[in-house]
């Protein structure tokens, strides 16, 4: 009866063998496969890092950036009220030479034929009665 019982037990150690091999094969794909995933977890954070050092200095560029659109627009800000001051005076200036040119003139006066013929030899050509009165304006405010 020992026999049987042996042949058993033999057969039962070469499962066990079968298995081990079986199972050392599959520890030494997971030990391979261990060492890519650290492998690819260090280069996940080596990634990691770089990305947060590009967030970082794009921060930076966008603040730096930032900072200098408002000088600019403080700048133009303070360029655009000149600007409006400007025209401002210029109206008020234009508004007074007006007044004057119309003062110095009744409507509808012809200046004198001497005088343009003058101010034809000595001047290009005048195209229009606004551009006449407003000479004459200016050479009676001498």
């Amino acid at each position: 009866m020992e026999i049987p019982l042996d042949v058993v037990l033999v057969v039962l150690l070469a499962a066990t063998l079968f298995q081990a091999v079986r199972l050392e094969r599959a520890l030494g794909v997971l030990k391979r496969d261990r060492a890519v995933l650290d492998d690819l977890i260090a280069g996940f954070n080596a990634s990691t890092r770089q990305a947060e050092d590009g967030i970082e200095r794009l921060r930076d560029a966008v603040d730096g950036a930032g900072r200098q659109i408002a000088r600019q627009i403080e700048g133009a800000t303070t360029l655009k009220d000149d600007l409006i001051l400007l025209i401002e005076r210029g109206n008020r200036l234009a508004d007074r030479l007006d007044s004057l040119v119309r003062a110095g003139r009744p409507l509808g006066a012809e200046p004198p034929r001497q005088a343009q013929a003058v101010s034809d030899a000595t001047e290009p050509r005048v195209r229009s009665q606004a551009e006449r009165d407003l000479i004459k304006a200016l050479r009676t405010s001498r």
